[in-house]
């Protein structure tokens, strides 16, 4: 199923709506006798006969047509796949009505009277309903104080005690590449590497002897992974790689460097790109010359510098290993290097989207209109669209935004838009928060950071900084 969540059309449905609000004024202005016609009569049978649209979301709303529905939206109840619908507004023979969250069965119960004089009736042919991507809350909790602890534990649990809590850190998650039902994490000024074990639906701290970790990759043939570490010596560690064979205990140092923020592996050639905070410097260290040979830890090259020292920026590269992106956090844009198949490194950076910026904003659009905030962790997806479509360039870009509080999406053409958050504005103007619900009608974040995606489940995990939390991105389920 492709990721672009299409809105049905409905222009017959809403002159629909209309012809009934207008029939809902008139019978103000009719006789009481043509009131009293509409009331409903509990010595007759309720009939429901059809409704329109036959499909849709949660939030459709919906017309049902029928006979002695009455008048009186209090004492009418509408379940639709056995959840409740809200109804908006009755007339005798027709009712509207919004389609529940999770109305799976789509099976329509029309029931009328004081709960206990109900009259029911049910529609022969079921709503087709069509299940929506949306925010869910997978782990973590946050308590009045936002001081919970910090500690290992359970998905899920009826006592507080066994559940995992404590994530308030920017995160970064990487899924493994041998098993996918192991998600690693780490925080930034936490010096633990995690594991989100969704075989057993658990939390685990694997070691805890990092300073700040600011990323993690894993070497082409899955055997290392590769941690980046962010610390201020000249001659510190930057980044190290860990072994599936030591079950991820042992540390062997790769590069040295100050202020590393990110690292990652070339998906094809398998060489180590890594930055440093200093000035900006984009390094190429070559893995295979390291595990074949030996090299040093000063044996790497800068290929370029990112425009001026204290440019903070983490390097994701494209599935195809064609081109990466080069994220800018604290200076609010993206940029793009393209990939020298023939000399096997990164040609010089161009911008793709946003803007160089102290402050940042929100603006979606196409290249420099963009405005950013802080953008943080991203992640290529298959769209399934482009496939079909037959586009060279298959993949999105989705990436979290800690200043903007959602989920955007980059296309190939350089195009951002709002995947996920900074719903629910009838609740505050404010666009962050907790809530959970339609990618953009109700879901929000506080400061999302890490992000990682599962292809065969096709959903989104996101590190929710300020909520203390993990989120999911999928179609809704039946416990959401």
């Amino acid at each position: 199923m492709s990721l672009n969540i299409l809105k049905t059309r409905l222009y017959p449905f809403y002159l629909i709506l209309a012809s009934l609000t207008i029939v809902f004024y008139s019978c103000q202005g009719d006789d009481n006798d043509d009131i009293t016609s509409q009331e409903f009569d509990p010595s007759r049978p309720v009939e429901v006969l059809g409704f329109t649209p036959e499909s849709g979301g949660a939030g459709q709303r919906l017309v049902i047509y029928g006979k002695n529905f009455g008048t009186d939206p209090s004492i009418v109840t509408v379940l639709i796949g056995g959840k409740e619908a809200k109804v908006i507004n009755v007339n005798g023979e027709s009712l509207y009505c919004l389609v529940p969250k999770q109305a799976f069965d789509g099976d329509i119960e029309v029931r009328v009277g004081e709960e206990e004089r109900q009259v029911k009736a049910y529609a022969t042919n079921n709503f087709d309903y069509q299940r929506k991507m949306v925010v869910s809350t997978l782990i973590g909790y946050k308590n009045d104080r936002g001081d919970e602890p910090w500690k290992d534990g359970k998905f899920k649990s009826d006592n507080q005690n066994d559940m995992a809590s404590g994530f308030w850190e920017p995160s970064f998650m990487k899924f493994d590449p041998m098993n996918p039902k192991h998600l690693w994490v780490v925080f930034d000024f936490n010096n633990g590497l995690y594991k989100i074990d969704f075989a057993d639906s658990t939390v685990v701290k694997v070691r805890s002897d990092f300073d700040r970790p600011r990323s993690i990759d894993f070497t082409n043939d899955g055997k290392y992974m590769i941690i980046a570490e962010d610390r201020g010596g000249e001659n510190d560690r930057a980044t190290y790689r860990l072994s599936r064979d030591k079950d991820w205990q042992d540390r062997e140092i790769l590069t040295r460097y100050k202020n590393c923020n990110g690292a990652s592996v070339h998906p094809v050639n398998g060489e180590l790109y890594f930055n440093s905070y200093e000035k900006g410097q984009f390094f190429r260290f070559d893995l295979n010359k390291y595990f074949e040979d030996g090299l040093g830890d000063k044996d790497y090259e800068q290929l370029f510098v990112v425009q001026d020292p204290g440019w903070e920026y983490k390097i994701f590269i494209h599935p195809t290993g064609n081109y990466a992106y080069i994220v800018v956090i604290n200076k609010h844009y993206i940029l793009r290097i393209d990939y020298n198949w023939e000399k096997e490194r990164f040609n010089q950076p161009y911008l793709v989207c946003g803007k160089l910026s102290n402050n940042g904003g929100y603006q979606d659009g196409v290249g420099s209109s963009v405005r950013l905030n802080k953008p943080y962790q991203g992640v290529f997806v298959k769209n399934e669209d482009y496939m079909e479509a037959g586009k060279t360039d298959e993949y999105d870009f989705y990436f979290t935004e800690q200043g903007n509080h959602d989920i955007r999406k980059l296309t190939p053409e350089g195009s951002v838009t709002t995947f996920a958050g900074r719903g629910s504005s009838s609740i505050n103007p404010d666009p962050w928060g907790y809530v959970n619900g339609d990618l953009r009608e109700e879901a929000r974040f506080d400061q999302p950071t890490g992000i990682a995606y599962n292809e065969e489940e096709k959903a989104f995990y996101i590190g929710d900084k300020s909520n203390h939390r993990f989120r999911k991105i999928a179609l809704e389920e039946a416990q959401e």
